[in-house]
């Protein structure tokens, strides 16, 4: 006969111990910290703020000012100048970062004077007193004596001047070291000659024009001129590296330099799962968003938020400084139209939504509990097995005794 020897479970301990690890959750999920707010430290609750105030505001009182109507009733006690629906402020000057798009146009692309002529670039050539022409000679000589037009430069850095008067190496050089070389090379052949050496076209060969993309390594490209550093430069600091760079390769130039793309900034919106995890969404800031626009963004609150505990947690501007946290009361604004809590986003916020405590619990609880429903299940199972397999070997030996 098949015998199997069930494990007895001591499941009041069992009981207990799960009793005791959550005996926090069943007295109340409400978290305390300490919150600097205008350089004071207040006491973050589920039912709202409580503490001291910075200088210039008054226990529980907001002020007209800072939240739009007299007497709004909200016994915060954060600092007035805090950003909200009401009385927004305006971000600090832009810092550019990566992958931010920056749009640049140079109003002016003339080469400067000490810029080199290259192999295949145009020279403008003009010579007074030549060898003097005979209206005899065909006209290929004719025009073989003059030295008027307009003359390429080879790619072995020669400018041929014709067969009357030969060739002069000229790439690589400035245009004035140019015409110093022609004068030099014709004095030789011609008597006092006089000699005009421009460029045709003296614009630069590649035009700064467009978008241009901030790379990982915070610099931005500028075609055949290079690149410049400008990750961290407000848009005033990064016109002039632009400029003192492209000074090199153009005379005097003049840089219009504005943002395209704000790829840089963002605030982000935590969501708690209640004991599975927590979800973030990461939005662009346009120095504009509220906290009702935040969760706009999102959706709404999740279904297992709890209303009594959503903040903001503000980052300090400096490592040694704590970091500021604003309670939201979102009752307060999504029912009653109250601005005191409806703070303005700003870059670098993060929105906290916290979980309903029995949410929590119960998905906590139920993480404790799932092995020993899989070792009960189990259980059960294998006695059921056992008792169906005794009653078929009793009826077979039943059966057999009657034969």
């Amino acid at each position: 006969m098949l015998a199997i020897k069930i494990a007895q479970i001591p499941f009041r301990q069992y009981l207990l111990a799960s009793t005791i690890t959550f005996l926090p959750l069943l007295s109340g999920c409400t978290t305390t910290s300490s919150i600097p707010v205008g350089g004071s430290y207040t006491t973050m609750e589920s039912g709202g703020m409580e503490g001291g105030c910075a200088d210039g505001c008054t226990e529980g009182y907001c002020g007209a000012e800072g939240c739009g109507s007299e007497g709004c009733g909200f016994t915060g006690g954060e600092c007035c100048e805090v950003p909200r629906e009401l009385r927004k402020t305006a971000l600090p000057e832009y810092r550019i970062e990566p992958p931010d798009v920056l749009l640049i146009e140079a109003a002016n692309h003339l080469r400067p004077a000490s810029a080199p002529i290259l192999a295949g670039e145009p020279l403008l050539i003009q010579v007074n007193r030549t060898l003097p022409a005979d209206a005899k000679e065909a006209a290929v000589s004719q025009q073989f004596k003059t030295i008027n037009g307009t003359y390429i430069i080879g790619t072995d850095g020669y400018v041929n001047l014709g067969p009357e008067y030969g060739k002069v190496l000229c790439s690589g050089e400035p245009l004035q070291e140019v015409q110093r070389r022609v004068e030099t090379h014709l004095n030789r052949i011609l008597k006092k000659p006089q000699v005009m050496v421009t460029l045709p076209d003296p614009t630069t060969k590649q035009m700064v024009s467009g978008p241009h993309l901030v790379r990982p390594d915070g610099t931005v490209g500028l075609g055949i001129y290079g690149s410049v550093f400008v990750a961290g430069m407000t848009m005033t600091e990064a016109k002039c590296e632009i400029e003192r760079h492209l000074s090199a390769h153009m005379h005097a130039p003049e840089v219009a330099l504005d943002i395209l793309g704000y790829n840089s900034k963002f605030y982000y919106v935590i969501a708690d799962g209640g004991g599975a995890g927590e979800s973030v969404t990461r939005i662009p800031c346009t120095g504009n968003e509220t906290v009702l626009d935040a969760i706009s963004q999102v959706k709404g609150l999740p279904s297992v938020a709890c209303k009594g505990q959503i903040w903001i947690a503000r980052p300090a501007p400096e490592c040694c400084r704590p970091d500021q946290l604003l309670h939201v009361d979102w009752r307060g604004i999504a029912e009653g139209a109250q601005t005191c809590t409806n703070y303005q986003m700003l870059p670098g916020d993060r929105l906290y939504v916290k979980a309903d405590r029995f949410v929590t619990f119960d998905t906590n609880f139920a993480k404790l509990t799932a092995p020993l429903e899989r070792v009960l299940g189990f259980t059960i199972l294998g006695n059921g097995t056992v008792r169906s397999l005794q009653q078929g070997a009793g009826g077979f030996g039943n059966n057999g005794g009657g034969f």
